[in-house]
């Protein structure tokens, strides 16, 4: 048989498996995918929505184009993409994945960027928000906000070093003609000839930005839906204790207490169930579990691949240079962690760096403040603007309206 066609012999009985489980374990589906919908309809769909449509809008009247102009001269020499990649690589940090595989591609669709560009650009726009680091993982996992500062000096220092490492990616690439210099002149112009480009009235760019976001949404919760089943399904089957005996090894190898293996695999899944299962270890060392987070951290989990796969699909760009990046994001971060952990962490423990306060650390407020919202506000804010995207949807089909 061609390679190819075990690939797909593979992936049949793959898809046949994943069937049977859910046939024979109905209540595990049932819980697993209620929480992955919960997830995403309080956390990830009111976080997400308001800076993916800012973004949609911000294009739109032509700040992306300013900013592409004024970053140009940062941008190219550094990561030799354009300047509008700076915007890409602001809102990736701020927001979090999937961000950074969204505008990237969204700047592909409009000829903003060549592929090349492009997938150097979606290869380090993509990684943690600092909440999640320093709140979720170092305060809420791990109880220590302290570590927010190893972990977020390694996560944020690695991707840099992959964004220099992938910029000669694709390097015959001839890429986008822009001016060079901090010119504001230019920068304005370029500004208003976007404006002239795009005559919509406020209201249809308003609407558009609202669908073509809910539209990335709706996939991105269909993917966490379905990886929350499949962890699951993994658990309950106790596949993943065999799937573990090799990572198991590797760990060994560089003196890592093999009881991460579960928890490493689990990250390489999901980051948030990874990230709480190594926090979970009482066996291994902090330092240990430093490493395995920072890995799983930098890796991301194949939910989010499969979140930016799917944006990608809708352009030219590829997949696998976005993979081999993230691979040597997790290795980089790892390694970061490991060389920094005394200097990062060690020696800050007398004096705690992340403190608004000697009584309430400023990341642990700030993750139990935005929980509690999320918790409170969240469910109803994605049904208003679900509701508010059936409107705009219904307006934009309407006989007679303008596509």
């Amino acid at each position: 048989m061609k390679k190819n066609q075990v690939a797909g012999a593979a992936a049949a009985l793959a898809v046949c498996f994943f069937t049977l489980c859910l046939i024979l374990y109905p209540d595990e589906v049932l819980d697993s995918s209620k929480n992955g919908l919960l997830i995403w309809g309080q956390n990830v769909f009111p976080a997400l929505f308001p800076f993916f449509v800012t973004a949609e809008l911000l294009t739109a009247f032509g700040v992306v184009r300013f900013l592409g102009v004024m970053l140009e001269p940062v941008m190219r020499p550094l990561f030799c993409v354009p300047g509008a990649g700076g915007f890409v690589w602001a809102a990736g940090f701020i927001t979090g994945f999937p961000s950074g595989a969204k505008f990237t591609a969204d700047l592909r669709k409009q000829e903003e960027i060549t592929k090349g560009e492009a997938e150097r650009l979606v290869s380090f726009t993509n990684a943690s928000n600092p909440l999640f680091l320093g709140g979720a993982v170092a305060a809420g996992f791990f109880h220590t906000p302290e570590l927010g500062l190893l972990l977020a000096f390694s996560h944020y220092s690695s991707n840099i070093i992959v964004g220099f490492i992938m910029r000669f990616h694709a390097y015959r690439d001839p890429g986008t003609v822009s001016p060079s210099g901090f010119s504001i002149g230019a920068a304005f112009g370029a500004l208003l000839d976007e404006q002239k480009k795009d005559r919509r009235p406020f209201g249809k760019k308003l609407g558009d930005a609202v669908i073509s976001s809910v539209h990335t949404l709706l996939m991105i919760g269909g993917f966490i839906c379905i990886f929350s089943v499949l962890y699951r399904m993994f658990q309950v089957t106790t596949v993943i204790d065999y799937l573990s005996v090799l990572p198991g090894m590797a760990l060994s190898f560089f003196s890592i207490g093999e009881e991460t293996a579960v928890p490493l695999l689990s990250g390489i899944l999901e980051i948030t169930s990874g990230s709480r299962l190594t926090s979970s270890l009482n066996s291994v060392s902090l330092l240990e579990q430093m490493v395995v987070v920072s890995f799983i951290l930098g890796f991301s989990g194949l939910s989010v691949h499969a979140q930016v796969a799917g944006i990608l699909a809708e352009t030219d760009i590829r997949y696998l240079p976005f993979l081999a990046a993230r691979c040597l994001h997790a290795v980089l971060a790892a390694a970061i962690a490991y060389i920094s952990f005394e200097p990062l962490y060690l020696h800050q423990t007398d004096q705690p760096v992340f403190t608004g306060s000697m009584e309430e650390p400023i990341f642990v407020s700030l993750w139990e403040h935005s929980l509690s919202v999320s918790l409170h506000f969240g469910g109803a804010a994605s049904v208003c603007i679900l509701f508010f995207y059936l409107i705009c949807l219904h307006v934009r089909k309407k006989p007679g309206s303008r596509s």
